[in-house]
């Protein structure tokens, strides 16, 4: 089975913390907190107004220092944070956006590669890869385990992704545009259910 992560929008909605919560419970592996515009301040709030057990299995993408002070089990390196805090020994992923990038990166517990397939949440944000490419990338060992799909995620790209060679598939549009959390969890399930055929 793949691991399912699911990264947040980047604005905060006041229902999102009952919705990490929820995906937590329903069995989703990793939340990736990605909120580039936010404060230290809102980080921090945001933070401290999920339960401390989710800690863990939380990644930050900005403010990394919040990560040791709180015992957040992750941080994602980009531009922007290209180094892990100090004293931080938790989780180190990091977003590819080709394959020759995929196969440079080797010192991250997993790495995100997108997009996969076309964006849900990002209008015109198309594939990058061809089946005959990620086909070839896995053979060459350049997909393995630690390779995370991100981009267009939906439950029937799971068994694909995993014939590819895929460790983990990524959410986001599909997961955070469900009108209610009853349908988010009915949309968790639904992954699932692909993740374990």
């Amino acid at each position: 089975m793949m691991r399912l992560f699911v990264i947040t929008e980047p604005e905060f909605s006041a229902t999102e913390c009952e919705a990490i919560e929820l995906l937590l419970a329903e069995g989703i592996d990793r939340i990736h907190l990605r909120k580039p515009d936010a404060t230290e301040k809102q980080m921090r709030r945001l933070i401290e107004s999920l339960p401390e057990e989710c800690y863990t299995r939380l990644t930050l993408h900005d403010h990394l220092p919040l990560a040791v002070e709180y015992g957040i089990g992750g941080v994602h390196l980009n531009g922007r944070n290209p180094d892990a805090p100090a004293r931080f020994g938790g989780l180190l992923s990091r977003s590819c956006h080709s394959l020759r990038e995929l196969a440079a990166c080797r010192e991250e517990d997993y790495l995100f590669l997108s997009p996969v397939f076309d964006s849900i949440s990002k209008a015109g944000y198309r594939s990058g890869y061809t089946a005959h490419e990620l086909s070839e990338a896995a053979r060459a060992g350049v997909i393995t385990d630690r390779t995370v799909a991100l981009g267009g995620i939906r439950p029937e790209h799971l068994p694909m992704l995993a014939d590819y060679g895929f460790g983990g598939a990524a959410l986001l549009g599909y997961l955070w545009q469900s009108p209610s959390p009853a349908e988010m969890v009915r949309r968790t399930k639904e992954l699932k259910k692909y993740n374990e055929s």
